[in-house]
């Protein structure tokens, strides 16, 4: 991953000065943050933080609380295993363990090369299929543990 500073757009910087007023608006302009840049990155919280008039702690208060928001720029592909009861049940934590046993990180963190991001969630509705992995929208179910190295090549070879 690169160690670039994140600059704010211009279209960031319009939406907070519209939305600065506005009741609540501490969460929707997260959300643009995390929408323009896949994250929130340091450099643009400081930044938001000045242009509100809101404590920093306030903002990183708020982003860790609701697991949608990042902190970590994600990888080009998003490994998302499914915890919920049926997966859970039928081997996906063994799933979980896999990759991150395979791409050497754990849960929440991207691999050195920016490839590959690694997150649990809570039931992707395909309970059928139990248990499940999805990669950028592209469902793989009835999953065990051998499948993993193929899934992480097919994913590599595309770049």
């Amino acid at each position: 991953m690169s160690n670039e500073t994140e600059k704010m757009t211009p279209d960031l910087r319009a939406f907070i000065e519209e939305w600065k007023d506005k009741p609540g608006n501490l969460i929707m302009v997260l959300h643009k943050v995390q929408q323009t840049y896949g994250y929130i990155p340091r450099e643009i919280a400081i930044e938001t933080s000045e242009l509100l008039k809101v404590p920093l702690a306030k903002i990183y208060g708020v982003v860790t609380f609701y697991n949608f928001f990042k902190l970590q720029k994600a990888g080009k592909y998003i490994i998302q295993v499914c915890l919920g009861t049926a997966c859970y049940l039928r081997g996906g934590d063994d799933l979980i363990k896999e990759f991150e046993r395979q791409l050497g990180v754990g849960v929440n963190t991207t691999t050195s090369d920016g490839l590959f991001s690694i997150e649990a969630v809570r039931c992707l509705g395909c309970c059928g299929l139990a248990p499940v992995a999805v990669v950028n929208g592209d469902v793989h179910g009835k999953l065990e543990a051998k499948d993993v190295a193929g899934i992480i090549e097919k994913y590599r070879t595309l770049g």
